[in-house]
């Protein structure tokens, strides 16, 4: 089955930096697209960045130039590379897959997430 977890989380002062990592499983890692989001808190679920199977990255505008996204299809592993973090970046941060089922149909797989503050 599926399988998506997020690593990498924690604690950064304002201007910081973290890397996450998600680990997955269970389908065709490398023909894949994939995407970040967070859970903000009080404001729901933010889309953060994504990725094309090739490697082409695109981000949400507030990202932009803080924020790098990056794979590993040899490790099945997706990375989100943060810096110069801020404490409106305090959030659960979340790995999404987008999967094909045998019927064409779309599943969107989630993993629990990683959570990062950012304080002093």
């Amino acid at each position: 089955q599926v399988q998506v977890v997020e690593s990498g989380g924690g604690l950064v002062q304002p201007g910081g930096s973290l890397r996450l990592s998600c680990t997955a499983s269970g389908f065709t890692f490398s023909s894949s697209a994939l995407s970040w989001a967070r859970h903000v808190p009080g404001k729901g679920l933010e889309w953060v960045s994504g990725i094309y199977k090739e490697g082409t990255g695109f981000y949400a505008d507030s990202m932009k130039g803080r924020f790098t996204i990056s794979r590993d299809n040899a490790k099945n592993t997706l990375f989100l590379q943060m810096n110069n973090l801020t404490p409106e970046d305090t959030a659960v941060y979340v790995c999404n897959a987008p999967v094909r089922t045998p019927q064409g149909t779309w599943v969107d797989y989630w993993g629990q997430g990683t959570q990062v503050t950012v304080s002093s």
